[in-house]
């Protein structure tokens, strides 16, 4: 980067504009696209279990009409989340703002509840989290590939007691929910070439 008068920075933030503007409307686009997916009717009885209990899919929406999960990779093998994951989560703001716009945010997971739920503690975090351990739940959501698990999230939508499947996304499709990243694409120095830095919050 090079130092220059302030004149020269503000023609070169009026071009970077432009281009923002242009990003913007691609992304409004998208938004659209994704709002006027078809939708697929889940008829299969998915159990979970969560910290009071056993639950199915329909549970877990809390009355809402919609339900987001958040599919955490969180293998039964292993004693911990992936810290993936867990960045992700640390990035989610209070979920009354959700709640308020009749959507549910939850995770989901193949550990069983009885790991899960130290985890969460150890995280601090309060949001809901069910285990599907048992189930096809992953699989059938493409969470588990290969037996291979990836992080990503699901959309459903209720009408009555009928739940449809509207949205899935995983990888690079995530990004525009991990908002640290996003703030840091602010800056001069950004989000950096790699994610070595990266552990869970309480081990830094």
């Amino acid at each position: 980067m090079k130092v220059v008068e302030p004149e020269e920075w503000q023609a070169a933030r009026k071009e970077l504009l432009a281009r923002e503007q242009e990003l913007a409307a691609a992304h409004e686009a998208v938004r659209n696209a994704r709002q006027q997916l078809p939708m697929v009717r889940v008829d299969k009885p998915y159990a979970y279990r969560g910290a009071d209990g056993e639950v199915g899919l329909l549970d877990m929406f809390e009355g809402r009409r919609q339900l987001i999960v958040y599919h955490f990779m969180f293998d039964p093998s292993w004693d911990q989340g992936c810290k993936w994951c867990s960045y992700l989560v640390d990035n989610i703001g209070h979920l009354s703002h959700l709640h308020v716009r009749d959507t549910t945010l939850a995770l989901v997971s193949r550990a069983p509840i009885e790991k899960i739920l130290p985890f969460r503690e150890r995280m601090g975090w309060t949001l809901p989290w069910y285990s599907s351990y048992g189930s096809d739940f992953n699989d059938d959501f493409r969470a588990t590939l290969d037996k291979a698990e990836q992080g990503g999230a699901s959309v459903f939508l209720r009408d009555g007691d009928t739940v449809f499947h509207t949205y899935s996304a995983f990888g690079e499709s995530m990004d525009l929910v991990h908002t640290v990243d996003n703030y840091l694409d602010l800056t001069p120095l950004g989000r950096g070439d790699n994610m070595n830095w990266l552990r869970h919050h309480d081990r830094y």
